[in-house]
This record gives C-alpha cells, structure tokens and sequence, in this order.
C-alpha cells in the first residue's frame, strides 16, 4: 500500500513537509468515513479523515483504489475554510474543487509528476 501526492495538488494545498507528515500517519490510523463523490474512477472510493494539529482541527480527503489499497491524496484544509467546513457532495464548493482535482491527479499521474509514499515501510 502506498499514498500517491500529486505535486499539482500539494502546491495547490500549500502542503508543507510537516503536512505531508501529518497526513501519512492519518491515513496510517486506517480511521476515515467513506464519502459519495460524483464522476470518481472506476473501483474507487473517496475517504474523510479528521484530524487534529497544533495549528487546529483539519480535514483530509484522499481516493482510494479498491484493488490495490493505494491512496491519493486530495484535500488537507481546515475546518474553518469553505471546502473543510463541509466535505460532503452537497457542498457546492467542495464538489467543484473535487471535480478539479479529479482531473489534475488523472493528468500528474499520466505525466509522472507525484511522490509516494510505501506505508508498508513507514515506522
């Protein structure tokens, strides 16, 4: 198993290395809430993930590819912003963001511009 980060989508999310930490051992815990999500890939599932920081409560979105486990990630926002007060399909600004990300992710993975990180092999 791994997490795939799109380096479109962490310039977008002003994710820090401290960040990317923070989400790798979130989704390490295994403890998230699948959520609907429109127009997703094929054998796939998007996943909520609560998380708390010293810089206050976050929300993590990642998709996860049912045959091989592998995560991708999203979204890391704060509760307090548009997209993290309400990461549902019924918030119009998370789907449309989602729908963007969607398509960056789809285009970095054709054009081999992401990282990953094996869970298997992180302490």
């Amino acid at each position: 198993m791994k997490i795939v980060f799109s380096n479109t989508i962490i310039a977008k999310e002003k994710l820090s290395e401290k960040d990317r930490n923070d989400v790798v051992k979130a989704v390490l815990k295994g403890i998230f809430i699948l959520i609907k999500g429109k127009n997703l890939p094929v054998n796939s599932n998007l996943a909520k993930i609560y998380s708390t920081t010293i810089e206050g409560a976050r929300r993590i979105v990642i998709l996860i590819n049912n045959g091989s486990r592998d995560s991708f990630f999203l979204f890391y926002r704060s509760k307090n912003d548009k997209i993290g007060e309400n990461i549902s399909i019924k918030n119009p600004h998370f789907q449309a963001e989602l729908q963007k990300y969607l398509l960056i992710l789809s285009e970095d993975l054709i054009e081999n511009n992401y990282t990953f990180i094996n869970l298997n092999s992180v302490p």
